[in-house]
């Protein structure tokens, strides 16, 4: 009866964690570092800021339980919760913890900022004057000017507060020895093999029904770098959950039409909504002698393929095609203004003259990719083909792709921009003139003053309407400019076992566990 007993708690206790895979290790534990997805779903379940973003992308209280935002938008004043406690840590004396207080923010948002730290999200803090704790519970933020998605930077994970006693003591081994508030505490960090996360027994937050959260007992990631091993580790049970729709398995879980296959339909749900992500293919126009710069070939590019069929083919009809613009469904700015389409005859005369203006009758252009995105790019390249242009398809490792995109050393490169924040101005920051990369996130240096224009009256628009209709205006001269190549609009694909319930979804793809149940 005894080992019965002690059998079915363990197996009580599996029930509890919940598992998922990393393709690559996660690199840091602290939120200074949280730039990449991998990171950020880990310092979520860890950490808390002064605010967080709902499913709905709606700013919503987490520590500072109010704010304000005084009448000419320059400074915030946040009144923090008095009853939130540091995860326990033998530092904070007898009582292993201590309780969170507005100078816990100067402190680590005044971390951010130290160059000594080399933080990749000191960009945050660009349009902040000052900040500081008046008292124990309030918190205030000077704006140098308005910034009306200044609430949502918040959000981010950079602006979690952290105790100074625990990162003075670890220095940079804070990485791997996270202390924070939030819904999980760190347990074990075998880095490339294993992550654990447990339940953090004090978490300041309850569900409707006054019960403590989270449910989950555990979060156990593993870091399993092949996609398919992973699938594999799904159907048989062995993890949780899997996101996004790698191309070495959407034909076997889902049909043409995006829906689950009949064999996987009792084991498995499918989450899918809007993604703020636009995947693109970008072109670097800030070297005149790169043929593919030329304004007649960047359009002809634009017009040479169908993204319906791309998508309907390639991506099992996951995702919406690029075709008004840069701006992603779902956020202020997007149109349906008149982007590219299928024009093969149209593409064809722009080729023609552009051979005519430059007497060049051959020309070639170099697309550069990593191997996830190799069939689009392989399908442009047939496309471009039919319309006179010669296409060579580079693939080469994502990291190597991402150093040389930010050098310029790539005339044609595939790219991704996910949103950091839910406001348009997250996008059209890629064109901006300032933004050129190494100092900012313009990877094709287009330079455009009109556009420079409209992006810094749009930074101090504090009416949402007209706001909007500056960002339609810049992405329409992006069209009428085609610095990039847009291909679709993503949609974020989550699968889960059956048993797991309360696993949301948002634009943002943030894995939001706090909430999650498995039965």
């Amino acid at each position: 009866m005894v080992v019965s007993c002690q059998q079915q708690q363990a197996e009580n206790r599996d029930q509890l964690v919940f598992r998922y895979n990393e393709h690559a290790n996660i690199t840091s534990l602290d939120p200074a570092f949280a730039k990449d997805q991998r990171n950020i779903w880990a310092v979520h379940q860890l950490f808390n800021g002064l605010v967080e973003m709902d499913n709905e992308l709606n700013v919503i209280p987490s520590i500072a339980k109010s704010w304000e935002v005084s009448e000419d938008a320059l400074t915030y004043t946040f009144t923090l919760r008095d009853d939130i406690q540091f995860h326990k840590h033998e530092l904070f004396g007898k009582d292993s913890t201590r309780t969170v207080i507005a100078h816990d923010f100067e402190y680590s948002f005044g971390r951010i900022l130290d160059d000594k730290l080399a933080s990749s999200g000191r960009w945050i803090f660009k349009s902040v004057d000052s900040f500081k704790a008046l008292d124990a519970q309030t918190f205030q933020i000077q704006l140098k000017q308005p910034f009306p998605a200044f609430l949502s930077l918040l959000t981010m994970k950079y602006c979690s507060v952290v105790p100074k006693e625990i990162v003075e003591h670890y220095g940079n081994d804070f990485r791997a020895n996270p202390i924070g508030t939030g819904p999980f505490l760190f347990k074990i960090w075998e880095e490339n093999t294993k992550l654990v996360l447990r339940r953090n027994p004090n978490y300041f937050e309850k569900d409707a029904n006054g019960k403590n959260l989270p449910y989950l007992e555990a979060v156990a990631i593993t870091f399993l770098p092949d996609k398919q091993s992973e699938f594999l580790q799904f159907v048989q049970g062995n993890i949780d959950f899997l996101n996004s729709l790698d191309p070495s398995y959407q034909d076997e879980i889902l049909n043409a039409a995006g829906q689950l296959r009949e064999k996987y339909t009792e084991d498995v749900n499918l989450i899918s909504g809007p993604y703020l992500n636009t995947e693109y293919l970008g072109i670097y126009i800030g070297d005149s002698s790169n043929v593919s710069s030329h304004h007649l070939l960047r359009k002809a590019m634009n017009y040479s393929f169908d993204r319906k069929k791309m998508i309907t083919y390639l991506r099992s009809g996951i995702g919406t095609p690029a075709i008004h613009g840069f701006i992603p469904k779902g956020l202020p700015g997007f149109a349906n203004i008149e982007g590219f389409t299928y024009q093969p005859e149209l593409a064809k005369e722009l080729v023609k003259k552009y051979i005519g203006e430059t007497g060049n009758s051959n020309p070639e252009v170099s697309i550069t990719t990593n191997g996830q995105y190799l069939n689009f790019c392989e399908y442009i390249q047939r496309e471009l083909e039919k319309i006179g242009i010669k296409a060579s398809v580079n693939v080469i490792p994502a990291s190597t792709l991402r150093e040389l995109r930010s050098k310029g050393e790539l005339p044609i490169f595939r790219a991704s921009w996910i949103a950091d924040y839910p406001d348009a101005e997250n996008y059209l920051s890629l064109f901006y003139s300032k933004n050129f990369t190494p100092n900012g996130p313009n990877y094709t240096h287009f330079k455009n003053a009109q556009f420079d224009a409209w992006y810094e009256t749009a930074l101090r628009e504090t009416d949402a309407t007209r706001r909007a209709k500056l960002y339609t205006k810049m992405d329409s001269l992006l069209i009428s400019e085609a610095p990039l190549i847009p291909l679709y609009y993503d949609q974020v694909v989550r699968f889960t076992q059956k048993n797991v319930q309360g696993l949301g979804i948002n634009a943002l793809n943030l894995l939001e566990l706090k909430r999650v149940r498995k039965q």
